[in-house]
């Protein structure tokens, strides 16, 4: 039911709930695929946005630093000038989908058994149609928020981010004057723990993007004669000590207080001289954390050679690196030492970190969000084993929150359902999202 109150929780009307929905659908059947190396155009859902925005009285920028790589900007003026602005941000750019592999095809939008079916339902079309809707709910109602809200879609996010966050950072910072905190994807979502409670983890913290490129040169020579340069083998024995590292426990503050606080959920010690030990004690919601205690380093790519019967003088891979907050030292080093003298590394692509406050007035105002329309549940934090648009924008000064609200039932994977087959999002949950997304933005 929408709620029936005066006041800022008052404006989420019907309306709002069905334009929640019909702008998921909306957006999703806009195939934004970013397939890398600028291949995508997100211009069509930009101004999809863009016209949404001013039809709540708002006036929208559309910024490109490559054709068709559209970015949207707008400012909602707070009721407080002196209350630092808060950024809202999501990306309009999807990964690619095989329509042969989908139950549904993945751009066709499709709502089924109260369920929106296509790429971008979860990441992160689903948070920009929220966003979209809670603003023009707001026009109808006359409400405005307290801080300045600056409200960013984004293009290729789900590549370099150059064209997107990273441009915007870059070449217009005065469009976020003001913006001390930033939301966006991966947080605020239900997670069923397999024991019947609900846990919310909020994200207040990223690791690093290390990609790196490694190279191993040799002596290149015919296949059926003894080489004891062989590039390919030096590489492969690099890549092989890389997948098989041990990476050590490192706890960052973030990791630290999700640790304590599942502990005292879950009745246990909290252990943290023994991470792995309570790591299994915590049973499932152990994912929530499992992925951030290390840095990692996953093999991905290969490539050598252009005839059986050449030894290649060269070999090239690629590894998905990711390091803690305050890791990145120990993980060059330990590059370093893991390549070993015949192989050079660098770095493909490098993100920043990020870590948040967790004790800050805008996490308990999102944990007091949460647990108004979810009582029943338990918000916790946690740090995200991948990255978001959030490191750019921390170029300007901005902490980044994971803040995307959506309560799903049980069974639903939802980090399944990043980057995979049969990408959906229940309209509940969008419901849902929109009511504690309402409510947080307006008492942020």
């Amino acid at each position: 039911m929408a709620d029936s109150t005066p006041g800022p929780a008052g404006c989420v009307d019907e309306r709002a709930l069905d334009e929640v929905v019909r702008f998921t659908s909306d957006l999703i059947r806009i195939d934004t695929t970013n397939r890398g190396g600028g291949d995508c155009r997100e211009r069509p859902a930009a101004e999809y946005a863009a016209e949404q925005l001013a039809g709540a009285g708002l006036e929208p920028t559309l910024l490109e630093r490559a054709k068709g790589r559209t970015n949207v900007v707008a400012r909602i003026e707070g009721t407080d000038p002196s209350a630092d602005a808060l950024l809202v941000h999501g990306h309009l750019d999807v990964v690619p989908a095989r329509a042969g592999d989908w139950s549904v095809h993945p751009f066709s939008g499709e709502i089924r058994d109260g369920v929106v079916w296509g790429r971008g339902a979860i990441d992160m079309k689903n948070m920009d149609a929220m966003i979209l809707a809670v603003v023009r709910a707001w026009a109808r109602h006359g409400v405005r928020p307290r801080r300045d809200l600056v409200i960013a879609f984004t293009a290729d996010e789900e590549a370099s981010a150059e064209d997107g966050s990273g441009f915007l950072a870059d070449e217009h910072a005065g469009l976020f004057e003001g913006c001390t905190e930033g939301i966006s994807e991966s947080g605020a979502f239900t997670f069923h723990d397999g024991a019947g409670r609900q846990l919310y983890p909020i994200a207040a913290g990223e690791r690093g993007t290390g990609w790196l490129k490694l190279t191993a040169r040799g002596r290149a020579g015919h296949g059926s004669k003894v080489n004891r340069a062989n590039a390919v083998t030096r590489l492969a024995e690099a890549i092989a000590r890389i997948g098989a590292h041990e990476w050590p426990v490192r706890l960052t503050a973030t990791v630290r207080a999700a640790l304590s606080e599942l502990a005292v959920l879950y009745g246990i010690e909290p252990g943290l001289q023994d991470v792995d030990r309570l790591l299994d004690k915590l049973g499932p919601a152990a994912a929530l954390v499992e992925p951030t205690v290390r840095n990692s380093a996953n093999p991905t790519m290969l490539e050598a050679g252009y005839k059986i019967n050449v030894i290649p003088g060269e070999a090239v891979a690629y590894v998905d690196g990711r390091y803690l907050p305050g890791g990145e030292d120990e993980f060059r080093t330990t590059l370093d030492r893991l390549t070993g003298p015949d192989v050079e590394w660098e770095f493909h692509h490098r993100e920043v970190a990020l870590e948040a406050p967790v004790d800050s007035v805008t996490y308990a105002r999102m944990r007091a969000a949460v647990e108004e329309f979810a009582p029943e549940g338990h918000v916790v934090p946690y740090c995200m084993s991948g990255g978001t648009d959030a490191k750019q924008f921390s170029r300007l000064g901005i902490t980044g929150y994971g803040f995307s609200p959506l309560k799903l039932p049980e069974g639903f994977d939802y980090a399944a359902l990043f980057h995979g087959v049969d990408e959906r999002v229940p309209v509940e949950a969008l419901h849902f999202g929109v009511r504690v997304l309402n409510r947080f933005l307006t008492t942020a």
